[in-house]
């Protein structure tokens, strides 16, 4: 199973020439007037920092009377349209959640969408590397149902049951704002990142408020079995090669055509070298210090060209 997945990987990172992510943002129904500012307002500032990504990132963003089953329906539909396989796909659900010990619903103006629904509308979109981000309350019961190979899901919560609203989603848009998330400093926010910043932030809110923590996120990037807490055994891997923001110099090098090819064999060795270090505890010692090393002194060698 360890092998499959790795090939699996393997070829989703080969084929990943990271020329368009098609990004699609959705801030729910509100109900309470206080609801809807915070969703929107996390709606709109996340839809304006992947914006900045420049051509590299095609944003959707769905709020208020826009928010309804028939719009998000048509927003998924248009991606099915335009995206390609190379391209990435990330849908991002801000709001309320409901779950009835069967079905989770994404709350909206109007009809709400089962997880089921979103999953189909999703498994039409040609992107072989997938995410989903869904911030709401109740959102781990979201997860049984979206997950498949290739489809990484984060949800703020570890199941349906956990049905308090969150605030895991403040703190994912700011992640993106935040230099401290990049922990690898490569130039770029990767949704492991991401998803470890938004999660400590969470957990660092009920701390200073004193309060029982009523939401615990979860992610599944494998495309089977249980969502998780932390990286090991195989997941994380997938969440690590996806990334959803590049700053600086990496930001600058996207939007240059003579440098993006340099870019990408910039990720590609970085993907690699992450892999060769998972896979260490079954390789020769000998090989896996080999491989490493040509890894590390190519990867020196693209940087150096890119910070010409």
């Amino acid at each position: 199973m360890r092998r499959a997945w790795l090939a699996v990987l393997a070829l989703a990172i080969a084929a990943q020439a990271r020329a368009v992510t098609y990004f699609v943002i959705v801030a729910g129904l509100g109900g309470e007037p206080d609801y809807v500012q915070r969703f929107t307002a996390d709606a709109n500032e996340l839809s304006r920092v992947y914006t900045a990504e420049g051509p590299a990132a095609h944003v959707t963003t769905l709020t208020g009377a826009q928010s309804t089953a028939a719009q998000l329906r048509a927003a998924l539909e248009e991606t099915a349209r335009e995206a390609k396989a190379d391209d990435d796909f990330v849908l991002v659900l801000i709001g309320h959640g409901s779950y009835d010990g069967v079905e989770y619903k994404f709350n909206l103006v109007g009809p709400d969408m089962t997880a089921g629904e979103i999953a189909q509308l999703c498994d039409h979109i040609a992107s072989k590397r997938q995410l989903i981000v869904d911030t709401t309350s109740a959102s781990g019961g979201a997860a049984p149902a979206l997950e498949r190979p290739g489809r990484a899901v984060i949800a703020a919560t570890k199941s349906g049951t956990e049905k308090n609203a969150t605030v895991f989603a403040r703190y994912w848009v700011e992640a993106f704002q935040d230099p401290s998330a990049d922990t690898d400093k490569s130039g770029s926010v990767s949704a492991m990142e991401a998803f470890t910043y938004a999660t400590t932030k969470t957990a660092a809110f009920y701390d200073s408020q004193k309060r029982l923590a009523t939401e615990h996120a979860v992610f599944n990037d494998t495309g089977s079995g249980d969502p998780v807490r932390e990286a090991g055994n195989g997941e994380g891997l997938f969440l690590s090669t996806f990334t959803l923001l590049r700053t600086g110099a990496s930001q600058e090098a996207m939007n240059d055509p003579a440098k993006r090819a340099l870019l990408k064999q910039k990720d590609d060795l970085e993907e690699k070298i992450d892999m060769l270090k998972y896979e260490k505890p079954a390789m020769d010692p000998e090989d896996y210090k080999k491989q490493l090393t040509t890894a590390l002194v190519s990867l020196a060698k693209v940087q150096g060209e890119l910070d010409k």
